[in-house]
């Protein structure tokens, strides 16, 4: 018989596998909450601060922004590669990660772009002159343009990078610099080899074990790495690593999926969560899947940057309120940095839920903590409060 696991549990193994079960405070170890995730999802967006760095935050609240490009540029302790969007991944990780620069490689070198000379002197003058970003090449696209078009050399240099012949180096304002891939790589993580299939055994079992529990297809889509039918020939040749289970969903409904075998230890282990609240980035990998999301909590999200003001139902960039095991609501906010200032542009409760005083003292809690993130010493309220 499948273990059943009810909607409160489920929810709380959810936040426990995402290191927001417990209070974001305490000593910082950053390198081992990105191996607890997996991998921290990019995004060029500063709204407030960018993605990446809103998502390490959540986690512990001592993180500051310069701390990532630390861990890339200085220790080399993680590299930047393609999940299901540019991420930055353990560095240890790379020796199974051959597959994703093969995989991407060939994908993105199916279209000629330059000649193999051309290709070659970008290359040799990385190679004499250091890293370099798309600023250091002067191409231009020819033919009719379109909307997402890019200059041959920016094509080019991606394709190096999804092919793992090149690496980012470090980031200056957000912009990428490449640099050889032997020179960005410690040459143990290089020359450490695995071949396909341990890859595959090591890419299903990591996401099932971050994810607590899922769907083949839920595997699949963690890192993106694989194909579904790859993922199903793995599955029919690791049974022992898959335990049947019935995940009851916030309405009630059960869904068949499968968990890994220490799925009793883990649900043992998992207690009710910090009552902290919590104001969410969007890309958070805790909302990314937001069918699990809506199962799970009841919580019907999408992130409105790319719709049309008008046809916005809530706002541009909208961030989810984590409360203990709900999501209790949604705010609206913008940051002006030059002038300090943090903005309240509108807030949502969720529906059936109740802005007591408590939780209206725990937002102005939490948004005094996001506004020191990023050195706002002003909190500007643009929109009425809620009144319970």
């Amino acid at each position: 018989m499948p273990l059943k696991i009810r909607n409160r549990d489920a929810r709380r193994l959810w936040l426990d596998r995402q290191g927001l079960a417990r209070a974001p405070t305490g000593p910082l170890d950053l390198l081992q909450m990105i191996r607890d995730l997996g991998f921290v999802q990019l995004d060029t967006i500063r709204n407030v601060t960018r993605a990446h760095h809103h998502i390490l935050w959540s986690r512990n609240q001592n993180y500051r922004e310069p701390m990532l490009n630390d861990l890339l540029a200085k220790d080399r302790s993680v590299f930047e590669h393609f999940t299901h969007d540019a991420s930055v991944l353990p560095m240890e990780f790379y020796p199974l990660w051959q597959r994703q620069f093969r995989r991407l490689g060939q994908r993105a070198g199916k279209h000629k772009v330059m000649e193999a000379a051309d290709i070659a002197a970008i290359k040799a003058r990385i190679a004499k002159e250091g890293p370099l970003s798309t600023h250091a090449f002067d191409t231009k696209i020819t033919g009719k343009k379109e909307m997402w078009a890019r200059p041959p050399h920016k094509r080019v240099l991606d394709q190096l990078w999804y092919a793992g012949e090149l690496a980012t180096s470090h980031r200056e304002n957000f912009i990428k610099y490449y640099d050889l891939a032997e020179r960005v790589v410690p040459s143990h993580h290089r020359e450490m080899e695995h071949d396909d299939e341990q890859q595959q055994d090591w890419l299903c079992k990591a996401a099932l074990d971050r994810l607590g529990f899922g769907s083949l297809g839920d595997i699949q889509r963690f890192w993106a790495a694989m194909d579904a039918q790859e993922v199903k020939q793995w599955a029919g040749k690791a049974s022992d690593h898959l335990v049947p289970v019935e995940l009851e969903t916030v309405d009630g409904d059960w869904i068949s999926m499968v968990a890994p075998p220490q799925i009793e230890t883990l649900l043992a282990g998992v207690g009710p969560p910090t009552s902290r609240l919590r104001i969410m980035s969007p890309f958070d990998p805790a909302i990314r899947d937001r069918t699990r999301l809506s199962r799970l909590f009841g919580f019907d999200y999408r992130i409105e940057i790319f719709v049309p003001a008008a046809k916005r139902r809530w706002g541009y960039y909208v961030y989810p309120l984590l409360e203990s095991d709900r999501f209790v609501g949604r705010v609206e906010l913008k940051a002006d940095r030059q002038a300090g200032l943090l903005k309240v542009i509108q807030i949502w409760p969720e529906p059936r839920v109740k802005w007591t005083s408590d939780r209206e003292r725990k937002l102005d809690a939490e948004l005094a903590r996001l506004a020191r993130l990023i050195c706002a010493g002003t909190i500007e309220w643009q929109c009425n409060r809620i009144t319970s």
